[in-house]
């Protein structure tokens, strides 16, 4: 069973809105962050979602840039893609842990991100990697953005009660005399 893929990829999902997405890149190895970029842009096509690009220097910016966008803009979700290949330094490991962490607070705030950062040992793994044809993990950043999107849609539409709720009607205030 060898040949068999070993990975479940779920379906994506459909929207009846509109979705918006950006699309933050480090393009400090260009030809995998455009290999990146491929992947993830057939996707958001595939589901009809518009999308914008920036660039940033490295991976380091990217959970900047994303935070920037999430206060101040109105995206519907974020993907972010980058490479950290390794080096003779430490480097890559405050690169690789630092940026990592920043999207997951990220995510854990409410923004709603797809993590394409590849971390790899050598160029070679990184094509392996981003090509579309190949793992697409630019393509699978997306895909995770876009259930993130759908999930938040899914659940904010259910509304749920805080606390109790009294028996039969009640008031909670009434006008005031003071000035």
């Amino acid at each position: 069973m060898a040949d068999q893929d070993p990975h479940h990829i779920l379906e994506l999902p459909h929207f009846d809105r509109p979705v918006k997405l950006l699309v933050a890149v480090a393009p400090f190895y260009r030809d995998i962050a455009d290999m990146l970029i491929a992947g993830a842009g057939a996707k958001l096509d595939a589901v009809g979602a518009t999308h914008d690009l920036v660039e940033v220097p490295g991976a380091l910016e990217l959970p900047a840039a994303i935070a920037l966008a999430h206060r101040m803009s109105n995206y519907d979700g974020y993907v972010a893609l980058g490479c950290v290949i390794r080096g003779e330094t430490t480097h890559y490991e405050t690169v690789c842990n630092d940026s990592s962490r920043g999207l997951m607070l990220l995510g854990l705030q409410g923004a709603l991100i797809g993590n394409g950062i590849l971390t790899v040992e050598n160029h070679e793994q990184a094509v392996v990697r981003a090509k579309p044809e190949d793992m697409d993990k630019g393509g699978g950043a997306a895909a995770a953005a876009l259930h993130l999107i759908a999930l938040a849609r899914r659940w904010g539409s259910e509304t749920k009660g805080v606390g109790f709720k009294p028996a039969g009607s009640f008031q909670i205030a009434e006008g005031s005399d003071r000035a």
